[in-house]
């Protein structure tokens, strides 16, 4: 049977790094196993929750090249969940609790002082229905919690080590013990269904077979897979991968936003640079760019994935990027040098690719080309006769070397001091593509202007 994977993002921000690794991964994996890649959007914040950030996430993947064959939305199932959640209360699972903040909080604060787990005490368990009617008179509504069971005896939840046990396709054998975890609330009192609920409630509905998510969400596995059972499923199967952290060794968390797939974009990097980053960081492969998706997939192996935390550098990023541009085809380019009015053709694109650190920097160089160039002319006479020694065209790449030579013969100059000055005055910048491959595109009568100190 053919895996079926998700990526569920909230809408409520824009993707980042973090995001975007786990959409890869997932995404990889499917087409790796010939599977199915959904996405699914937590939406239920109302509050926070806008289709503006929707549409920001959809467009996001499309530029990541990362295509979903289906897209469910969370705000469009609640009905689904009022249903599931009735079938846990028939099942004695779920159950109505009427404490607010204060009182649970205080309820922590005695078991911390008598040196137990702050758990819930389960007190809404024993309330008769004559008390919980006379909490509604009052006006209070309840929130309703998970009782979270013991496995191996199938009771409700004793003060002894309750371990939930899988193999985890990234970290191995895993175990959470759920005797200190509090029974969960699944939904708030004014009726929102929370995570842990809603994830496991679709992910038996769309038949998700395999949950690839970052190593934060181990602690809410345990809880989750008591829920799968409890609806009477098989829980997927659970692969956690390690968070990023800065090239610094620090978490991202309060960075992301300026980590975000928008502000990749803006600072004008590619998405196979980026992809190439967010899918290799953390593995046993070298981080190298890829030029297509299709050889990310190639070599992708979920157990090559790191238990280290990945280290995310934005300037190993742009270099990336940069030996990305210097290995991409003239024919994978042409139609975006013709979108950018740099119609130079193969020879410019051979000729300046090794010089780009972002593709927009090609204008940069068809100005040069092009012109209109301010020449910086240190030594007028000196560039003067240079530009007397300019041969007829057509010219070649073996231009520059014998223009080079015969201006080397008639004023005695050679190295950094005949070369240089060449430089400056042809193109206006102190560094460049090579200009033997250069000057040919520039032509005689632009550099003939531009050895005279004429703007050209």
């Amino acid at each position: 049977m053919s895996p079926i994977v998700r990526f569920a993002p909230s809408p409520t921000g824009r993707l980042h790094i973090g995001n975007i690794r786990t959409a890869l991964l997932n995404w990889l994996f499917a087409a790796k196993e010939g599977g199915t890649f959904l996405l699914r959007l937590d939406d239920t914040d109302r509050e926070r929750s806008t289709e503006e950030n929707a549409e920001g996430i959809r467009r996001d993947l499309a530029w990541l090249g990362l295509n979903w064959a289906r897209e469910e939305r969370q705000s469009a199932r609640m009905d689904r969940y009022a249903a599931a959640a009735e079938t846990l209360k028939a099942a004695g699972r779920l159950y109505a609790c009427y404490e607010t903040e204060d009182e649970l909080e205080r309820k922590r604060q005695r078991r911390r002082a008598r040196g137990l787990p702050p758990i819930y005490d389960r007190a809404a368990l024993k309330l008769t229905d004559a008390e919980r009617a006379k909490l509604e008179t009052e006006g209070r509504t309840p929130h309703w919690r998970f009782q979270l069971l013991n496995t191996e005896a199938s009771k409700p939840l004793e003060p002894v080590p309750t371990l939930i046990s899988w193999m985890d396709l990234v970290r191995g054998d895993q175990s959470v013990d759920i005797s200190s975890l509090s029974d969960p609330v699944l939904i708030r009192a004014d009726g929102t269904p929370l995570y842990t609920f809603t994830s496991v409630v679709d992910d038996i509905d769309f038949a998700v077979s395999h949950i690839i998510r970052g190593e934060d969400h181990v602690t809410n596995t345990g809880v989750q897979i008591q829920l799968f059972e409890a609806f009477g499923a098989s829980p997927p199967q659970f692969a956690h991968h390690s968070l990023l952290v800065g090239g610094d060794g620090q978490a991202l968390s309060k960075r992301l936003g300026a980590l975000s797939v928008e502000s990749f974009r803006d600072m004008g990097l590619e998405p196979m640079a980026v992809a190439s980053h967010a899918a290799l960081v953390g593995t046993s492969n070298a981080i190298a760019p890829r030029a297509h998706l299709s050889e990310l997939v190639e070599t992708f192996d979920l157990g090559q994935l790191s238990r280290s935390p990945g280290r995310f550098d934005v300037a190993e990023l742009r270099a990336l990027n940069a030996k990305l541009l210097h290995h991409l085809p003239y024919d994978a380019v042409a139609d975006r040098l013709k979108a950018a009015d740099a119609s130079g053709g193969e020879a410019f694109w051979e000729a300046v690719r090794g010089n780009l650190e972002v593709f927009a920097d090609v204008r940069k160089w068809w100005n040069v080309v092009a012109g209109p160039v301010t020449p910086v002319v240190e030594d007028a006479a000196f560039a003067s006769r240079a530009a007397d020694l300019l041969p007829a065209e057509p010219w070649d790449a073996s231009t520059w070397s014998a223009w080079t030579d015969a201006v080397k013969a008639a004023t005695g100059t050679k190295g950094r001091a005949l070369f240089h000055p060449l430089r400056l005055a042809l193109t206006g910048d102190e560094a460049g593509p090579e200009l033997k491959v250069l000057l040919p595109l520039i032509g005689r009568t632009r550099a003939f202007e531009r050895l005279n100190g004429r703007v050209g």
